[in-house]
């Protein structure tokens, strides 16, 4: 039995390269640009986490869907999918590219070489802090500063870029360069469809570009510690951004799932039900979209 009730942009027969996974709506943390827990979402958690779908269940469902769609890499989310580490070392068993998602106030485990921590921090301590709670930059850097010299998964830090944190993203870069953080990415806030105009969200993808510029700068400052590609960059400035949004590489690249009480769901897309697709800034969009105009699959 498939535990997945999937529909939407999801095709039986489609071969999907990579997947991300929500393996538990439980969470330690309340983001407030948290795009999991927005209204519309599949993200109800119930009492306990034991409540939620075995691990049994899931490894058995993910498996079968590896199969059906030839799924090489598997993200790993939540909530906070450390909350469920038994999981997780048995299911990156099951894919040949892991990645883990973590907001990096668990411990980390050592899973091996083969797999990359994605760790949140959006922002100096200060502007971290007020997103994701008090105490929250402290405790990571901690736990990432109390790793043995001999722990093998690579780890980086991804900020969310937001018209609250653009002009100080290069106090964080300088925090972090020298420390045992290996790199950094940068994705920009993806906006919900109702035309949200919290303080957090750029009102357009022009109004976006100097937060572009500034991390492009930082891509030329720092070129080795920085991920993000020169050209996914250039990809977020109009017309090219709305280009590569209405035909989003996304949705035949990754197949996303969200955990929906006993069984996955798809949601509209890997952000959820509630999208504004043309304010998009998401990381593995662009780089994508970089990637398929690199060799040659398109012209944006």
């Amino acid at each position: 039995m498939l535990n997945a009730e999937l529909s939407g942009y999801y095709h039986d027969e489609a071969r999907y390269p990579a997947a991300m996974v929500n393996v538990t709506n439980h969470c330690n943390l309340s983001c407030r640009h948290c795009f999991i827990f927005r209204d519309g979402n599949p993200n109800q958690a119930p009492l306990s986490i034991r409540d939620e779908m075995s691990d049994d269940v899931m490894l058995m469902t993910l498996e079968k869907l590896r199969d059906r769609h030839g799924i090489k890499s598997m993200m790993w989310m939540g909530g906070e999918p450390m909350l469920r580490h038994k999981l997780l070392k048995k299911g990156i068993q099951l894919f040949e590219s892991n990645t883990i998602t973590t907001n990096g106030t668990i411990p980390l485990i050592d899973f091996g070489p083969d797999l990359l921590y994605v760790i949140s921090l959006d922002g100096p301590e200060d502007l971290n802090d007020s997103i994701r709670g008090e105490g929250v930059f402290r405790k990571v850097m901690k736990n990432l500063e109390a790793l043995p010299v001999d722990f093998q998964s690579p780890f980086q830090v991804q900020c969310v870029v937001t018209r609250s944190n653009q002009s100080r993203l290069e106090e964080l870069v300088l925090r972090l360069v020298d420390s045992s953080v290996r790199w950094m990415t940068f994705t920009f806030l993806v906006p919900a469809a109702d035309g949200e105009t919290n303080p957090d969200a750029w009102h357009n993808n022009k109004e976006r570009e100097e937060a572009v510029r500034i991390v492009m700068a930082l891509k030329e400052k720092y070129p080795g510690f920085v991920r993000n590609s020169t050209r996914s960059l250039e990809l977020m400035f109009s017309p090219y951004a709305e280009r590569v949004t209405a035909a989003c590489p996304s949705r035949a690249n990754i197949l996303p799932l969200y955990l929906e009480g006993d069984h996955f769901t798809t949601p509209y897309c890997c952000y959820g039900n509630d999208v504004d697709c043309e304010r998009c800034g998401a990381w593995a969009v662009f780089q994508i979209a970089a990637k398929m105009e690199r060799n040659g699959a398109v012209s944006w």
